[in-house]
């Protein structure tokens, strides 16, 4: 019976600590202005701007690369952000804890960094 009692209590335990880490944190906005650093899918470089606008979990992007222009839109959930951009893959983003955002595009393939 003692047995059957602490594995309950283990078992409670782990649920609580688990549900624990799966409540999301509001995290905080990424509006605003950033610089953008990248390598596209062949290997070179590449640098501009981005101006991100967020509201109610609705992402819209635009990016200004030398003389090509981009917008995307997307979705955020904590600090995970998805954009598609007219890509067949989105552009994927971390928020660091510096606020940068981290990203991946072209199926991983590409990589940008957004410095605020």
């Amino acid at each position: 019976m003692k047995n059957l009692l602490n594995r309950r209590a283990l078992a409670l335990g782990l649920t609580v600590a688990l549900l624990g880490l799966s409540t999301p944190v509001a995290a905080q906005s990424v509006s605003g202005s950033y610089r953008a650093e990248g390598r596209n899918p062949d290997g070179s470089a590449y640098s501009g701007t981005v101006q991100i606008r967020e509201a109610q979990g609705q992402i819209s992007m635009n990016w200004q690369v030398g003389s090509q222009s981009y917008a995307g839109s997307g979705t955020r959930n904590g600090d995970v952000v998805w954009v598609n951009w007219g890509d067949t893959h989105p552009v994927v983003y971390v928020r660091m804890p510096s606020g940068e955002l981290h990203g991946t595009w072209a199926n991983g393939r590409g990589l940008e960094r957004l410095i605020p």
